[in-house]
């Protein structure tokens, strides 16, 4: 694997990322609700979900996924159904610019590991993201040279990347809610949340012969 096989995979990488999906539009409520530091707690989640995805199609699981109509069903609607329980979540929201609502976030659904949780298994329970890496890592993937090192750098480079780019949304969400006050914080939690609703809508009807 070349430096130039790097930094292609990772321009490409950049920009699949930066389009908002799931687990950005997560860091972007979470760093609006609960601040960027909080909200790093579910980038971790989310990076996390990179290397399981990304060791599970190593091993094989994608290929598994886009020949068995049984488990890439099981899959997606487990992805629709907690997508839109989040969806649902974030546009019953109240807003947080309110201190007792921000204390009751901190001890509650604010606390490290639901942020952490909700990031990890939105990505995990996406069967897109399976079919994605089947597709997308074996093109930067020399055959003639050990694979494993290979998967583990690109790994790291989609994690880094990935990581970055939640910051990015997060703070982004963070600078916001201060800027909108209270409202903006209801505001930017109806956007959200109607986002991720219409990602478990196209979920729901997406079809393995669409990867």
């Amino acid at each position: 694997m070349t430096e130039m096989t790097v930094l292609a995979f990772a321009l490409v990488a950049l920009i699949g990322i930066a389009t908002p999906g799931p687990t950005v539009l997560l860091a972007l409520a979470n760093g609006s609700r609960f601040g960027v530091r909080r909200a790093c707690f579910g980038m971790i989640g989310a990076v996390l979900s990179d290397f399981v995805l990304i060791g599970a199609v190593a091993l094989g699981l994608g290929a598994l996924l886009a020949a068995s109509e049984f488990w890439f069903t099981v899959v997606k609607w487990v992805g629709v159904c907690y997508l839109a329980y989040l969806g649902v979540m974030l546009l019953r929201s109240k807003g947080t610019l309110d201190e007792s609502l921000r204390s009751a976030s901190i001890s509650g659904s604010g606390s490290a590991k639901p942020i952490f949780l909700k990031s990890l298994l939105v990505a995990v329970t996406n069967p897109k993201g399976y079919l994605f890496f089947s597709a997308f890592l074996p093109q930067f993937i020399n055959p003639t040279e050990a694979q494993l090192p290979q998967y583990v750098i690109l790994a790291l480079v989609f994690a880094c990347i990935d990581f970055m780019v939640m910051l990015a949304y997060a703070l982004l969400g963070s600078q916001a809610v201060r800027l909108l006050k209270r409202s903006g914080a209801l505001w930017l939690d109806r956007v959200c949340g109607g986002a991720l609703l219409t990602l478990a809508g196209l979920l729901a009807f997406y079809r393995r012969s669409n990867a």
